[in-house]
């Protein structure tokens, strides 16, 4: 089983140290991961992923009112959001990134592209990979 790290303590107060990552274990495991260098490229993402070229323009936003935690993948985050609490979404190749507590509509981040995978709580406190809905990944990147 892997672990993925997801930040666990959100500071308000800016100036303060970076949150700290906490620990989620995932029951599929893949050979390539995201946050994984191949040849000096940064692996962006893997099986369980969507992943979506942007048009110039559009924005990542939050699609409900949530918090985006840094994640320790290289080159990814979290983003979570009470509305829907057994699952979280790991969005990889976001820039300019702002973390804590979002409101609907808020960017994210900016990128040419994205991975997008939604991630779903077990029973057993573990995580698997479930398919993104298509409302929600509409939300994610509406202009």
């Amino acid at each position: 089983m892997g672990a993925i790290a997801l930040g666990n303590t959100l500071s308000s107060c800016v100036g303060h140290s970076a949150p700290q990552p906490r620990s989620i274990t995932l029951k599929q495991q893949w050979e390539i991961n995201p946050g994984d260098d191949i040849s000096g490229s940064l692996v962006s993402g893997s099986l369980g992923d969507i992943s979506l070229v942007l048009k110039k323009g559009v924005r990542v936003k939050a699609p409900f009112d949530g918090q985006m935690e840094p994640s320790e993948l290289a080159g990814c985050d979290f983003y979570s959001t009470p509305e829907i609490p057994a699952y979280l979404f790991r969005l990889c190749g976001l820039s300019q990134t702002s973390h804590g507590e979002v409101k609907a509509g808020q960017t994210l981040g900016k990128a040419s592209y994205i991975s997008f995978a939604t991630l779903r709580k077990q029973p057993d406190g573990t995580w698997i990979m479930v398919e993104p809905a298509r409302g929600v990944l509409e939300k994610v990147i509406q202009k």
